[in-house]
């Protein structure tokens, strides 16, 4: 696509833009008594305005059916997060049975480990990305210890070559090659969190398979993000929270993907409770854990109603855009993004941009590292107006979302842009 650096230009992308009326179903947060230009949804996703309805919906059935609602409503609690499955499936690329939407994303990724990372012999190691989220951090050191293993030594982190910002997929490759005879699991993020770069996931499983590990992802900053096909791409298990790319609200539930390889194995280890017990039999309240089929057979406690409910407003939104015409708009949006601030010629002393150039390997968030000033030039940001994300030491994201930001917003962020760091904070040095 070619692009223009004219307002005029981006007033006529947004024009041509199918997905525009999707703009007018969220609420915008408010500087200086304005709408602002929002590109944090990698961190939290805007309230869909239909929310409040699903919220209310459920919360007028408990008022009118208290212990009831989960039988007798026209969406019973006992099979609401049925209700979720299908959207769920198609935003991941996954069947039906093998998701499933319950508890929360680290909740879920322990119990995925419990079942997944399973060490024996001299098979122990897990390979992940070097500074991947904390909770991934930490969640594989307490299964390693768990297991009775030293994480320095059980973790095998990846990081870039030097003078480099993120990985390449033949390094990654490269060592999985290198740890086969003691690899277990390999388990990184989809997408890294801070330098925004999507992992080749399909090459990634096919070599953690090879090796003879079992292969799981964190799609926390993935889902509702970029095109997924955990099932054609055979992952083993996957992991995702909702309240970022999919807006559904903070603290939001959570998504689950199991391989149908996987779903009629009762016998693979799992944390077992009630409710992902066979539902024909549940009510009977029996010794003996019989697991449903598929990623339902993992649910633990009742259905998260409230939460869902939202959840179910923004899969709405999910279903009537389609995830390949978001993921279209998505790649005009942050390439769009990425001409104006190459356009503005901060040379490298200023601001980089760390996240890789192949639109393949992105998705709507592109981080600068700034050089100088970081923190200066993200509150004079956010005193424009620009809601975007800052991470310590010295990067900003940016992630302009398709479902809800436009051309036009993308190139008045680049205007403020080029005012901080052409005046304002030069004229500092």
């Amino acid at each position: 696509m070619n692009y223009s650096n004219t307002l005029a230009f981006a007033q006529e992308q947004d024009q041509k833009d199918s997905l525009r009326h999707l703009k007018d179903r969220f609420y915008a947060p408010q500087i200086n008594k304005q709408d602002a230009i929002y590109f944090c949804g990698n961190s939290l996703g805007l309230q869909p305005k239909s929310a409040q309805a699903f919220l209310d919906h459920e919360m007028q059935n408990w008022a009118d059916y208290a212990v009831e609602g989960h039988f007798k409503t026209d969406t019973p609690w006992l099979h609401y997060h049925e209700l979720l499955t299908e959207a769920t499936a198609r935003v991941v690329g996954a069947k039906p049975l093998e998701v499933v939407v319950m508890n929360q994303l680290t909740v879920n990724l322990h119990l995925m480990l419990v079942s997944f990372y399973r060490p024996q012999g001299k098979r122990y190691k897990i390979i992940t990305e070097g500074g991947a989220f904390p909770s991934d951090q930490y969640a594989l050191e307490s299964q390693a210890r768990y297991h009775g293993y030293n994480p320095d030594e059980a973790v095998v982190e990846l990081f870039p070559r030097e003078g480099e910002h993120t990985l390449r997929t033949e390094d990654i490759l490269a060592s999985i090659a290198e740890h086969q005879e003691e690899l277990a699991l390999v388990m990184m993020g989809g997408i890294n969190y801070y330098t925004g770069q999507v992992f080749d996931m399909e090459a990634i499983t096919r070599a953690g398979h090879a090796a003879g590990a079992v292969v799981g992802f964190d799609l926390a900053h993935a889902a509702g993000n970029v095109l997924l096909q955990l099932h054609d791409w055979n992952v083993d298990f996957a992991v995702w929270c909702t309240y970022k790319y999919m807006n559904s609200g903070p603290g939001g539930t959570s998504g689950v993907f199991v391989h149908e390889r996987h779903a009629h194995n009762p016998d693979l280890p799992r944390f077992a409770g009630w409710w992902g017990h066979e539902v024909k039999e549940r009510f009977q309240m029996k010794k003996g854990f019989i697991p449903m089929a598929g990623a339902a057979g993992w649910q633990l406690s009742n259905a998260q109603i409230l939460p869902m409910a939202v959840h179910r407003a923004s899969l709405e939104l999910f279903e009537e855009a389609g995830m390949e015409n978001l993921r279209a708009k998505s790649k005009q949006l942050t390439g769009f993004l990425e001409f104006l601030i190459d356009d503005i010629g901060a040379d490298k002393s200023l601001l980089e941009v760390i996240t890789p150039r192949d639109p393949q390997a992105r998705g709507c968030q592109l981080s600068l590292l700034v050089k100088q000033n970081a923190r200066q030039l993200f509150d004079l940001l956010m005193e424009a107006g620009i809601i975007v994300d800052y991470r310590e030491p010295n990067v900003i994201r940016v992630a302009p979302t398709p479902l809800y930001n436009t051309f036009e917003e993308v190139y008045r962020f680049a205007e403020v842009l080029r005012v901080c760091l052409t005046g304002e904070l030069r004229a500092q040095q």
